[in-house]
């Protein structure tokens, strides 16, 4: 796949998955044993993490998917545990394996002069 593609649906994966639990947590399905806000903070504040690297497009997609893993922990003990959220939780599993994947690309190979690549 081309690098710049899958960076671009990287990026979409992990605006989706900010917007999702917005949607999740402030109007869908909001708690009722703490504030939204506080729930918002602890939904939201890992995924804004990788803004700190705005200026590195690739570093902050390897923060984003390294942040992601967790968000696909939640999603599958949310699908697993509360059958009411069970829709919610596989799409936020798709679009954490997405922003994973998204990073998971291979890296180039470099043709040196040392290089056993050479016939």
């Amino acid at each position: 796949m081309n690098p710049a593609l899958q960076q671009r649906l990287g990026f979409a994966a992990w605006g989706a998955l900010a917007a999702l639990q917005i949607v999740w947590h402030a109007w869908l399905l909001p708690p009722t044993r703490m504030p939204v806000a506080a729930a918002l903070a602890l939904a939201l504040l890992p995924l804004a993490i990788p803004l700190l690297y705005w200026r590195q497009p690739p570093r902050a997609l390897l923060l984003a998917g390294s942040i992601g893993l967790f968000y696909f922990c939640h999603g599958v003990a949310e699908a697993w545990t509360v059958p009411r959220e069970r829709a919610l939780a596989w799409i936020e599993i798709v679009l954490a394996v997405g922003v994973i994947l998204a990073c998971a690309h291979v890296p180039k190979r470099r043709h040196g002069a040392g290089s056993k690549l050479e016939s």
